[in-house]
């Protein structure tokens, strides 16, 4: 990834780009995008064959870098929307016809040099596959045939000095053909053709291009089964009542739909009729289905297991939580870890090095080698055939019988056994992998560099309220006043403003006792601390919140508090204040639940090694407490924090390493965002999930340790890769260079060179799709 040129990020685009071979594309592509002056950043990803770019202005016209794209060899264009059911089905029919083509072409041209081969060492009696003429012919096919897309596509990025993996094949399989021609049309050079190598040469790129491309598109098959929780018909009651099968793309907020039993929930919308149990653990991870009543809301994708339900239609298409899981997803698999920099650099690079590499061993064995070792010169004469003259179809690197034959010869096996492409595909195919899989089971990380960084941290941070507790507490008492009811209406109808879960459970007693609500004004959220307003009917303005902000405000308390508190036994619950004019009109006593899976969840990751603290804003006995009966030590937590507070103890506990923030809430934005790492509920608000790295869906948090865990094995496969991809290339390519001609005999021909070189990229799909069994 190339330096950010501006931290302003007004919008993500994701574009779909195609043309990419190897790491060396990817890198022309980033280039490319970031010579134009709206793109903040690029994160290209060979995997997916996507971009995704920040761009300063949204209304900033992308034909022109569409068009600079497409000049360099990348067809591109925008994806208007996260890819459906229907067009990844349509992608992978499209795919599969192009991949049996190619393989056939392959298989046929491998057929053809091998049965060569065999009428060269008269295995076989077929005179026409013995003579020269028909192999320079077949080869003369085969590059302006299927080959001639590679070379095109090669030559094109050398004129723009940006060379890849087809730059390296044609300039290999070129040099072979022109050599081969040169010594047929002018046997007196003494020279060896060797037409088969170009053939199967190419007939291997082919292979392994048809074997990598079915190996790459299984690394986002988690994706596509997402795409497929959204069904393409729904059930629509019109205006009479009656019920018609419709496209649901053609559906409209406001609509009704029914779903029977056994259907797929097509959008997102709230129950208006029925009962019944919705299945939501492909979306959330959630194992225990959803019991549904006329209220519940909705999401599509899920399950409807039971009765018959009527939904109103809230949200369609790309609106819908669905669509919106699928394109984060998208945009995350495009954003690559930052381990990826150093492979990117290299791939980048790794053209100029093999030609270079190239160029030295040509003038190595033409001037140097076969001077200092005579013997690596046609020694042995086994296998050749000699017809007008020539020396028919040897390979590469051997039976040389001139330091020129052996130095051109040794120099196109260097260019052809090259491999970037395993080098631009060892991180984003783990991250494909994993960032789907972490999907399906409900765990969104915005990226790769998100991964890399959840596999870094040692040290955790917790909200309280909705992150440790189940976020939905009850009103279970009052003190000091004289009439709850009116004390519930005045707070309800100034949190009718918040999405504090507190607030909820204002809310939810004043519904419960049928209390109507004022209309509020002026209404002023400050978090950490409470809501303040005016009400229709009361003079003076409002304050409802903590005991400590209403008496730094110069609230006049006429009650010993503290007293009040310890003599009803609700010292260690949470306390919400509420004051008319600066007067105290009395306390309401506020209970949470802790979450279920809490203290799973906490075990497990002390047993993994991290370590754990709980922030809160709630007083000091309501945290002590909770923080007690989940094993925390008293060091271990703080309370009556407030956001800026949060931020502080934040920035002194990533002194010592990595940190990870857990919240739910409006006022956990701030440190979500600050801290290395901000994981959000699901269940939560939507700015804390927006300002957090990664999403655990649901309500689920024994969900965290599994998550992290897959991060740090993500990280461990993106090692393995990376340390295959470069070991490949430190090894094949001296060995294709003639390091061990002198001593052994030993030299990598280009067609085995080829097959290796494609099984080199598969070998790091492979290792990537394992992290599925992890």
């Amino acid at each position: 990834m190339k330096p950010i040129k501006n931290q302003t990020k007004e919008e993500s685009i994701l574009l779909d780009v195609t043309g990419m071979k190897c790491g060396g594309c990817v890198q022309t592509v980033e280039k490319t995008l970031l010579n134009h002056k709206e793109v903040n950043n690029a994160f290209v990803n060979l995997v997916d064959r996507t971009a995704l770019i920040d761009i300063n202005d949204k209304s900033t016209d992308l034909k022109e870098i569409l068009t600079s794209l497409e000049k360099r060899g990348f067809q591109a264009k925008v994806r208007q929307n996260a890819k459906t059911n229907n067009s990844f089905d349509i992608n992978a029919s499209q795919e599969w016809w192009k991949q049996w083509r190619q393989l056939m072409v392959s298989l046929c041209l491998l057929l053809l040099s091998v049965l060569g081969h065999l009428a060269e060492a008269k295995t076989i009696a077929i005179p026409l596959l013995g003579n020269l003429i028909f192999h320079a012919s077949l080869a003369t096919f085969a590059l302006f045939g299927p080959g001639l897309k590679i070379l095109k596509s090669g030559w094109n990025a050398v004129a723009h000095f940006s060379p890849n993996m087809d730059s390296l094949v044609g300039i290999g399989v070129s040099s072979a053909y022109l050599t081969s021609l040169s010594a047929l049309i002018w046997p007196q050079m003494g020279w060896p053709c060797f037409f088969n190598e170009p053939v199967m040469l190419l007939g291997f790129v082919l292979l392994g291009r048809f074997l990598e491309e079915r190996a790459r598109l299984r690394t986002g098959k988690a994706l596509k089964e997402l795409a497929k929780l959204q069904p393409q018909n729904a059930r629509l009651i019109n205006k009479n009542n009656q019920i018609k099968d419709v496209r649901v793309g053609a559906l409209q907020p406001g609509e009704r739909i029914q779903l029977l039993a056994g259907d797929r929930v097509p959008v997102d919308g709230v129950v208006i009729e029925g009962n019944s149990t919705v299945d939501v653990s492909n979306l959330t991870g959630e194992s225990l289905p959803l019991e549904t009543s006329p209220g519940t809301e909705l999401s599509s994708g899920s399950l409807n297991l039971e009765g018959t339900l009527i939904v109103e239609v809230q949200r369609v298409g790309a609106e819908t939580a669905l669509a919106r899981i699928i394109g984060l997803v998208e945009k995350a698999q495009a954003r690559k870890a930052p381990i990826q920099n150093l492979a990117d650099k290299v791939a980048g690079k790794f053209c100029y090095g093999v030609v270079t590499l190239s160029f030295f061993t040509f003038i190595f064995w033409w001037r140097i080698g076969a001077i200092i070792w005579p013997q690596v010169l046609n020694t042995s004469g086994q296998g050749l055939m000699h017809m007008h003259g020539h020396m028919h179809n040897a390979s590469l690197g051997t039976n040389a019988q001139t330091p020129l034959g052996l130095a051109v010869q040794l120099s196109i096996a260097v260019l052809v056994v090259a491999c970037p492409c395993a080098l631009g595909l060892a991180t984003p195919t783990v991250i494909t992998v994993a960032s789907g899989k972490a999907a399906k089971r409900g765990w969104l990380f915005k990226g790769g560099d998100v991964i890399e960084k959840a596999a870094l941290i040692k040290q955790i941070v917790f909200d309280k309220t909705g992150t440790l507790t189940v976020g939905r507490p009850e009103v279970i008492g009052y003190l000091g006043t004289e009439d709850p009811d009116e004390l519930i209406q005045i707070a309800a109808s100034l949190e009718e403003n918040s999405r504090h879960p507190i607030a909820f459970a204002i809310l939810q007693t004043a519904q419960s006792k049928g209390i109507n609500l004022l209309t509020s004004s002026k209404v002023n959220t400050i978090p950490g601390k409470g809501i303040s307003g005016y009400l229709d009917n009361i003079d003076g303005a409002i304050m409802v919140g903590t005991i400590e902000w209403l008496k730094s405000e110069g609230v006049n308390y006429n009650l010993d508090i503290e007293k009040l508190l310890e003599e009803s036994n609700f010292n260690e619950k949470s306390i919400v204040a509420v004051s008319i004019n600066k007067k105290l009109k009395g306390l309401i006593i506020i209970d949470d639940q802790i979450r279920n899976d809490v203290k799973d969840a906490l075990t497990v990751l002390r047993k993994k090694g991290f370590f754990l603290r709980i922030l809160s804003g709630d007083r000091r006995e309501s945290v002590q407490r909770l923080g007690t009966k989940l094993g925390f030590k008293s060091t271990q937590i703080g309370w009556q924090l407030l956001p800026e507070d949060k931020l502080n103890y934040l920035e002194e506990l990533k002194r010592s390493g990595p940190v990870a923030m857990v919240g739910d809430g409006i006022n956990d934005a701030p440190a979500l965002a600050a801290s290395n790492l901000g994981i959000a509920i699901g269940t939560g608000t939507q700015i804390a999930q927006d300002s957090a790295d990664l999403v655990l869906m649901g309500d689920r948090l024994e969900s965290l340790p599994d998550a992290l865990s897959l991060s740090k094995a993500t990280m461990q496969k993106i090692k393995q890769n990376l340390v295959w991809a470069f070991g490949y290339n430190i090894i094949a390519l001296p060995i294709a260079a003639g390091i061990l001609l002198p001593s052994t005999g030993i030299v990598l021909s280009p067609p085995i060179a080829a097959l290796l070189m494609a099984c080199s990229s598969i070998t790091v799909i492979i290792n990537a799709l394992s992290l599925k069994n992890t």
